[in-house]
């Protein structure tokens, strides 16, 4: 057997060892630990120095066993070199760390073969690591002193180096954020009973094998280790660790390491409630660091988390020390209320196992669930605030088949996390409809945001009733094997025929219209929206045209213009929104701009009702410093509010499903609440101005005995309604399918907005059509020469907008000579 450079360091080791012995006498020798016995075989042992290492190793049948010990460094740590690939790489075997898992891999030449074994790599604190390997028993990885994982047979490789008969154990020095020490080879393969005999002298002793050995802090004894004294190290590195917690993924591996590497030893009531506390605690620490929050947003984070604790809990109740026939350790931590229990059910005397004892969140197992006559362990769990991190699930990655039918709709807890584990496994029914069956009772505890979703009548609420199923290794959602028999947006109640750990999830989903219904509301909103494109279009020209006439170049004119030019540009963005796609860079400034102009529209209106007010019920300001106003509240207060949305909630636009503000986070309310304030003061103002028309109407038709005085009123409503944008009512109204007659009133009335402005304020309106005819007649006449200069101005560029042979559009019943005392500017109608 060809072996290279037996280290001195290790012959100086094992001389300071043996002079003790020697010093102490043959007493004290019977009294030393048999692990360092074990220790004393071992072929070879070296710190990590400037050392060549050794080589080769001719293959035995004996095999072989490999020791160290391992941890993560901390970020700015440099004792050690990093590593490429995360590998401890050697000719002949490797110690891989790479995307949370640990592995050993180890190769032979002659035989061609690789053998390999996963386990979870250690957090930051040192952990043993020790594989065997013989040819007949393959590899085998012990974690503390515990089998952990195994390949017996191995796979075929291709070659691995160069051949020849030997097993290659060639160390070199690269590592990643990882540091290694004590490596010790036998040249067989230890028993379990050696490995676990070493393994409980490293930490049973205090002893430093060279000056970066890894330390356990634990109470030096005589005699052999008591059992639970192999926990004390754990929880003393639990409460220091969690005080140099950073970054919630170490912290995540470290937990996780430790739940797979606790030792296979019993625990006393005392040791088990301390353990208990302090990794829940510990636990607890986690969720507070700052970016947990963004570490939690991966779904597979908080379910691996959970899998954890189960881990550990599941340990500590199985290795309970039961010295009576009920053991039960009840408390409470950050994290969560535990119940660990340890209990023959012929001595238990209620009627139903209930966790916990008292308050509103609760699992019940009937007493006759309990069929076996053996020890029985039970551990419960309530989670605090878990359920704040359960949110944002993708209906496509659960087992939750009706939530599936709507997989753009996400999944949220809306309840507390509990958990209950017993075995043996009770005996339920294995149908729903059986007995006995595991009843969940949980309050909800509802976000504002979850509140406000669920209280709104457009939505639709689905509750489920489910549980984290880790039967692929992951922790996946499903509702199988549970229905929720009884609740309301307070709290639900179902009936299970298993147990593991349950919540509520709730799943808004939004009234959606039928394929029909799309259609013919897009229709009409495209073939209105063009329309009214059109109309508005045509309505501005005119009003361009005819600007030099007196009576289209007063305020009330330029109002409309104002309004139509609003409301053009409002559509003609609107029919170019729908050809972006949500998200992108285009749709979302296409979105601020809709923002403006809709806001702008809205805003012109409200000076449409004011002017209509300052006309019709009561004149204030004048002309000029009204036209100021209006020019601010038209174009300048929506400009505002839309500055302060964009600077406030820049990513609430066009990130939904259209290019438009998000209905989600409250930013839509930067539209909605200065439009149902617009609405609210036109509607006033509309209902005045009718009633100050019915009355001069029934004034009237007394006097003159003339019907079509009533018909005023009738005809200024219809036109008032377009340019005060009162139908907007129906867009409130129309909420969900029950309203479909609404939502078709509201999508052509609005759509159509610019085609009744067109109609009522150009086409119909007799001072447009007047001015109109003198245009013609200017331009007719302009065209003839010799007529030229006859032209006489057209009256109303004189007077008020009357002209002899066209009618007043001022109405005649309410004029100077009328018997009628009322004086009303109603010519804006």
């Amino acid at each position: 057997m060809k072996k290279l450079l037996p280290l001195c360091c290790w012959h100086s080791w094992l001389l300071l060892f043996y002079c003790d012995f020697q010093v102490h006498g043959a007493h004290t020798r019977s009294h030393v630990h048999p692990g360092f016995e074990v220790l004393a075989s071992a072929s070879h042992y070296w710190p990590l120095e400037n050392v060549d290492g050794i080589h080769e190793l001719q293959e035995t049948t004996g095999g072989v066993s490999f020791s160290f010990f391992w941890k993560t460094q901390g970020e700015q740590s440099t004792s050690i070199p990093s590593a490429y690939g995360g590998q401890v790489i050697s000719n002949g075997f490797k110690v891989c760390s790479r995307g949370g898992k640990g592995s050993v891999e180890l190769y032979t030449h002659n035989k061609s073969v690789t053998w390999e074994a996963s386990f979870s790599p250690p957090g930051h604190y040192w952990t043993h690591v020790l594989f065997t390997w013989k040819s007949e028993e393959g590899l085998k990885v012990y974690v503390n002193g515990t089998l952990r994982t195994s390949d017996p047979s191995g796979k075929a490789s291709p070659a691995y180096g160069e051949s020849n008969d030997n097993l290659v154990l060639d160390l070199t020095k690269s590592y990643e954020n990882r540091a290694f020490d004590e490596f010790i080879i036998w040249e067989r393969a230890l028993t379990p009973d050696e490995i676990a005999m070493y393994f409980t002298a490293a930490i049973g002793e205090q002893l430093s094998l060279s000056s970066t050995s890894p330390s356990f802090s634990v109470t030096p004894t005589v005699n052999t280790v008591a059992p639970t004294d192999a926990y004390h190290p754990i929880i003393t590195n639990l409460t220091e660790e969690r005080k140099n917690f950073r970054r919630p993924g170490v912290v995540l591996s470290y937990l996780q390491n430790m739940s797979l590497s606790l030792p296979n030893k019993s625990l006393s009531e005392e040791t088990a409630f301390n353990l208990t506390k302090t990794f829940l605690n510990t636990v607890g620490e986690v969720l507070r660091l700052p970016s947990w929050t963004a570490v939690s947003e991966d779904s597979a984070v908080v379910p691996g988390l959970i899998d954890t604790i189960d881990t550990v809990m599941s340990h500590i109740t199985y290795n309970l020390q039961a010295s009576k026939p009920q053991v039960a350790i009840v408390g409470s931590s950050s994290m969560a209320d535990f119940s660990v229990a340890k209990v023959l059910p012929k001595t238990m005397n209620s009627s139903h196992y209930r966790f916990p004892a008292r308050g509103q969140n609760y699992i019940e197992i009937p007493h006759e669930a309990f069929h076996s006559q053996a020890w029985t362990t039970i551990v419960g769990l309530l989670y605090h605030s878990v359920h704040y991190y359960l949110s944002n699930i993708q209906p496509a990655s659960t087992k939750i088949a009706e939530a599936a039918n709507y997989k753009n709709c996400l999944l949220s807890a809306t309840s507390y996390l509990i958990s209950l584990e017993v075995s043996p496994t009770p005996k339920l029914s294995q149908n729903l409809s059986g007995s006995p069956l595991i009843t969940v009772h949980l309050r909800h505890h509802l976000t504002q945001r979850q509140y406000t979703e669920a209280t709104n009548e457009s939505n639709r609420i689905f509750l489920y009733c489910a549980f984290l199923d880790f039967s692929s290794g992951e922790g996946i959602w499903s509702n199988q094997g549970c229905a929720l028999t009884e609740g309301n947006l307070s709290y639900s109640v179902c009936r299970c025929t298993h147990l593991t750990n349950f919540a509520i999830l709730m799943q808004v989903v939004p009234l959606e219209l039928t394929r029909g219904h799309q259609v013919a509301l897009s229709s009409i909103s495209y073939i209105g929206c063009s329309l009214s494109v059109l109309c508005l279009a045509i309505t501005l020209v005119t009003f361009a045209v005819l600007s030099s006439v007196s009576t289209i170049r007063n305020q009330r004119y330029h109002i409309h213009a104002n309004l139509s030019c609003a409301v053009l540009v409002a559509q003609v963005l609107l029919l170019i929104s729908f050809r972006f796609e949500p998200g992108t860079a285009p749709c979302q400034v296409l979105a601020m701009l809709l923002h403006y102009f809709f806001l702008s529209a809205f805003a012109w209106m409200l000076v449409e009702g004011l002017h209509l007010y300052s006309m019709v019920i009561k004149v204030f300001g004048s002309e000029d410093s009204k036209h100021r106003y209006y020019y601010g509240i038209g174009w300048g207060f929506p400009l505002l509010i839309c500055i302060i949305s964009i600077v406030f909630a820049m990513d609430s636009y066009g990130t939904s499903k259209n290019c438009w503000l998000s209905l989600g986070n409250g930013a839509i309310w930067a539209f909605v609440a200065p439009a149902l304030f617009i609405i609210v003061v036109n509607i006033g103002i509309l209902i005045a101005v009718t009633r100050v028309i019915s009355q001069i109407s029934a004034e009237n038709y007394k006097i003159h005995g003339d019907p079509s005085a009533f018909k005023l009123t009738a005809k200024a409503v219809a036109v008032l309604l377009p340019i005060l944008g009162t139908s907007w009512v129906f867009g409130v109204l129309a909420v969900n399918n029950q309203a479909m007659v609404f939502q078709y009133m509201f999508a052509i009335l609005n759509s159509l907005q610019g085609f009744f402005i067109f109609l009522f304020h150009c086409l119909l309106n007799s001072e447009v059509r007047a001015a109109f005819k003198h245009k013609t007649k200017v331009w007719s006449l302009t065209s003839s020469s010799s007529r030229q200069a006859n032209v006489k101005p057209f009256s109303s560029d004189i007077m008020n907008g009357t002209r002899p042979a066209t009618g007043s559009t001022r109405l005649s019943p309410w004029d100077k000579s009328s018997h009628s005392g009322h004086r009303v500017d109603l010519s804006a109608v």
